[in-house]
């Protein structure tokens, strides 16, 4: 072999190792590559779902929110449509009452509710009765006829111009007071029943819708 024919082979030698090399490197190089883009790939992947975690836990928070927001509002609201019920059956109670008075069969059972309250409670003796002025006379008269409390329990039957309706019996220092101004004296505890009767009647309402629509 010549000289030239050595060159060349030796140039060949080092050409392929060169392209061996540049080979590996590329190899090296493409894989590194391949690993970076998986990492960047999961690494994106991971973000997302922390960004998507995060929208997820923050409308959660804001949906949490506005939900707490509406049950306030609700509450208030009806709060507030209690507080005005309550206020227009307190308004009207007074008109209602008077108007019992004075029809005949619901005036009877009023005198005849205070009166059972003062024989459970009074001492025996003289009852003064005092009362709204246009209690008729014959009903008194009724009354003291079927009085059975003996002779010391004598009644005195006094009308009182103050008085709108009903009537209260003093003997003794003792009072049952059952006119009007004496029965709603307590706005407390008169609003507390009507507020356990809205109540109620709200509930047998919603009973009744339900039992409709499901038959």
């Amino acid at each position: 072999m010549n000289l030239e024919s050595q060159a060349q082979a030796l140039l060949d030698l080092v050409e392929a190792d060169r392209a061996r090399q540049v080979a590996a490197i590329l190899d090296e190089a493409r894989g590194r590559a391949a690993t970076l883009r998986s990492q960047a790939h999961a690494e994106a992947r991971k973000r997302m779902r922390e960004a998507f975690a995060e929208q997820r836990a923050l409308h959660r928070d804001r949906l949490a929110a506005a939900q707490a927001r509406l049950a306030t509002q609700r509450r208030l609201h009806e709060q507030q449509r209690t507080a005005a019920l309550l206020q227009r059956a307190w308004e009207r109670l007074p008109g209602e009452l008077v108007q019992l008075w004075r029809a005949p069969a619901s005036r009877a059972a009023w005198v005849a509710m205070v009166t059972a309250a003062a024989r459970a409670r009074m001492p025996r003796g003289p009852w003064r009765i005092v009362h709204a002025p246009d209690w008729p006379v014959a009903e008194q008269q009724a009354l003291r006829a079927a009085w059975s409390v003996g002779p010391d329990a004598a009644l005195a039957f006094e009308p009182d111009a103050q008085i709108r309706a009903g009537l209260k019996v003093a003997a003794a220092g003792n009072l049952i007071d059952g006119t009007l101004d004496g029965l709603l004296a307590d706005r407390r505890e008169i609003e507390s029943r009507l507020l356990r009767q809205l109540e109620s009647s709200t509930a047998e309402d919603a009973a009744v819708s339900r039992t409709g629509r499901n038959p």
